[in-house]
């Protein structure tokens, strides 16, 4: 593919340091649809990114765009606080119906703000007001947020330093494999808490995510997630699951933690839950610990009522026969895992690692720099793809759930040559 180059003059002189995407992908983007972005210049981009996760069913999905572009043209309202709307109400049952009865899962729902860390904020303050204690346990390598509350529980070194000021009330634990089996799950953490001398104050709550994306996609078994929630049921701590990115299908099941069987008490979901890219985010929690004082936790946008619209029509369309929306996941995971099996045998000396879940996957390599080349080699092929990890050493797949085969085995192909182009 063949780039002009782009203006982007006013983005370098305007806009703040702090951009970071644009910087991979230096162009202007103008169109979207599906799988696929487009330039201003017309030049085609295959997206394994999906908004960070927030576009499981692709760009401007036509059954949701239908859906807001209805609801917009007759004067639906679109700023609600958290007044009752029809379009809240829609969202609502709908959810209950979809999601909660038929996995059994008794929560109530909370719409914290518009965005991911909104709901990890309320979900931490919620565990200190329930319990009356400031403590919480997170994981090595978790990534949770970017307002202070949530870079507490954050591992990023380069994130948490951008707060300024110490991040307190937080402990890290080793999550799943971080010791590489060479101790036994949680040793190390029910040692603190039955030795009164250890200094750590009884946690109100232990935050995780079972799998991490920002981290590196590290995978926490199913068996650890179970030892962790029985954990914290002896122990007098409330499990968060942290759902931001790996929720709403990502993982196959329409939450990350079904396949444990685990019911943390308490749950975050944003990114994916608007299925069309709008800021919306969930707090869920069981009843028990609705404690909440009317207007003790609110925020302006937490109405984001053409969000309710598009959830629900995301909802209708994808899981209402829910089997069927993770049957066809697991499929494409499926065939990603085969795709990059291909890949570490012939870069057998370069890859590192591979790993993943449905459709989020993570080819790591020995040479942390290599996976920033993969992805610039990528773009310039015409694949959207990101890094995570603390190093930026692994490259993050996260295409939509409604990509086809066809389209994914392109987006592989693209993702094999950049590998072979870059040393």
């Amino acid at each position: 593919m063949t780039i002009t180059q782009p203006d982007l003059s006013v983005f370098e002189t305007l806009e703040s340091e702090v951009r970071s995407y644009c910087r991979g992908w230096p162009t202007v983007f103008d169109r979207a649809q599906g799988s696929r972005m487009y330039d201003e210049d017309g030049h085609e981009y295959l997206d394994f990114f999906a908004g960070a996760g927030s576009l499981n069913y692709g760009h401007n999905n036509p059954v949701l765009k239908r859906a807001l572009i209805d609801y917009l043209e007759r004067d639906g309202v679109t700023h609600g606080l958290d007044m009752s709307t029809t379009a809240k109400r829609s969202f609502l049952q709908t959810f209950q119906d979809l999601v909660l009865r038929p996995r059994d899962l008794p929560y109530k729902v909370m719409f914290p703000g518009p965005t991911g860390t909104n709901a990890v904020e309320s979900a931490l303050k919620l565990a200190r007001k329930v319990k009356g204690r400031e403590a919480i346990v997170s994981f090595t390598n978790a990534f949770h947020g970017m307002s202070l509350g949530s870079l507490a529980v954050t591992g990023n070194a380069f994130k948490r330093a951008g707060a300024g000021i110490p991040l307190v009330h937080g402990t890290p634990m080793p999550f799943d494999h971080y010791l590489d089996g060479r101790v036994p799950d949680f040793l190390w953490f029910e040692r603190l808490l039955e030795d009164q001398g250890s200094g750590l104050n009884q946690p109100a709550a232990v935050i995780v995510e079972t799998v991490q994306g920002e981290g590196g996609i590290n995978i926490a078994r199913a068996e650890w997630l179970r030892r962790l929630a029985d954990l914290c049921a002896r122990r007098d701590m409330l499990l968060i699951v942290d759902d931001i990115q790996m929720g709403c299908g990502r993982t196959g099941a329409f939450f990350s933690f079904e396949e444990a069987g685990i019911v943390p008490d308490i749950v975050t979901v944003s990114k994916s839950i608007s299925g069309y890219g709008l800021p919306m985010s969930l707090c869920l929690f069981k009843p028990e610990l609705d404690i909440w004082e009317p207007g003790e936790h609110n925020g302006t946008f937490r109405g984001n009522n053409p969000a309710f619209v598009t959830a629900t029509a995301a909802l209708e369309s994808y899981w209402r026969d829910g089997s069927a929306m993770e049957k066809q996941t697991r499929a494409r995971g499926e065939q990603v895992e085969q795709e990059l099996t291909s890949i570490t045998e012939e870069n057998l000396t370069d890859v590192k690692e591979y790993r993943g879940r449905g459709l989020v996957w993570g080819l790591e390599f020995h040479d942390k720099a290599r996976a920033g080349r993969v992805a610039r080699r990528a773009f310039d092929l015409g694949l959207l793809v990101e890094t995570s990890g603390p190093e930026s050493e692994v490259v993050k797949l996260l295409p939509a759930l409604t990509i086809t085969a066809d389209e994914l085995d392109e987006g592989l192909s693209t993702l094999a040559r950049a590998v072979r182009e870059t040393v």
